[in-house]
């Protein structure tokens, strides 16, 4: 059985999109046209490709066809350039040649403090639409495995299947208050007793950063009130207005705050992406790597 490129993807704009009719808008077919396709390829391989629901989402063997596309997609890229056909050296070829999705994941510390740099370098030399996925770093390889994305920063160091892993760095934290908000929470110092009271900005439901340093001050950090606050720059703006205390990303810190001391967090960091030969996508990885030695604590 071979499985036509056209129909893998098809599957992929319907998952990249999250509806049918999205998809025809962005391969410029009818939403009926969409419906056939993904009809055609499930019948050849003889099972569910999407979940139709809202977002659609892909089945186990959707995200075998995802990751079909996305790879046909970079090696016809890459193809194209050997040939002299696609991506060129100077930068006003990027406008005509033409352009491959990428799609990336990273967590939201990383992309507020130093990520879109050097994929803001990469875009400037090769015609390439970026698609960002923001997760936490400890989930960022799932869409690594279900082909989702291509490439993530992640801090899993071992490679999830058919993957290559290249160490970035350590993005540190530090907990860190206001003056005003220190004056008035810790007057008598970073008790234990003054932590259980003193209400702290967490990110989301699934980031572990604060409960972890609390608990390695010995506080159980279900007792203590905290503000939900799930963007990384607004996360940091909560922070300089007093809304609690919170960890910091140290390319985030400024002379304005306090830290509240030990421990200070270190959270290592790792590319991961497709263990293909691909040259744009390794010219993406070195950009990303060479922007991390500048701006990360290295791995020791």
């Amino acid at each position: 059985m071979k499985i036509d490129a056209q129909l893998a993807a098809t599957i992929a704009a319907v998952i990249d999109e999250g509806s049918f009719e999205a998809a025809a808008r962005r391969l410029h077919i009818t939403q009926s046209a969409v419906s056939q396709r993904v009809r055609v390829v499930e019948q050849q391989i003889g099972r569910a490709a999407l979940v139709r629901s809202r977002p659609v989402r892909a089945t186990e063997a959707g995200e075998a066809l995802v990751r079909l596309a996305r790879q046909v997609e970079l090696l016809e890229h890459d193809v194209m350039v050997a040939f002299g056909l696609g991506d060129a050296e100077p930068e006003a070829a990027v406008e005509t040649a033409a352009r491959v999705r990428i799609p990336l994941a990273v967590n939201a510390d990383s992309m507020a403090t130093w990520f879109l740099s050097p994929i803001a370098r990469i875009a400037r030399q090769h015609p390439i639409d970026v698609d960002l996925h923001r997760d936490d770093q400890d989930y960022t390889a799932r869409m690594l495995e279900s082909g989702e994305v291509m490439a993530a920063v992640t801090s899993e160091a071992e490679p999830v299947g058919g993957s290559a892993v290249t160490p970035l760095g350590v993005l540190e934290y530090r907990a860190m208050a206001t003056t005003d908000y220190f004056e008035r929470w810790f007057a008598d110092g970073v008790s234990n007793d003054a932590l259980r009271k003193a209400p702290f900005v967490d990110f989301d439901r699934r980031d572990a950063l604060q409960q972890g340093w609390l608990r390695a001050r010995g506080v159980d950090p279900w007792s203590v009130p905290r503000h939900y606050v799930p963007a990384s720059h607004d996360f940091s703006h909560a922070v300089r207005l007093g809304l609690g205390w919170g960890l910091i990303p140290m390319p985030q810190a400024t002379e304005d705050l306090i830290e509240l001391g030990e421990p200070r967090i270190r959270v290592p960091l790792y590319w991961q992406q497709w263990n293909l030969r691909s040259p744009l996508l390794d010219a993406i990885a070195a950009e990303v790597a060479d922007e991390a030695s500048r701006v990360l604590v290295p791995l020791r």
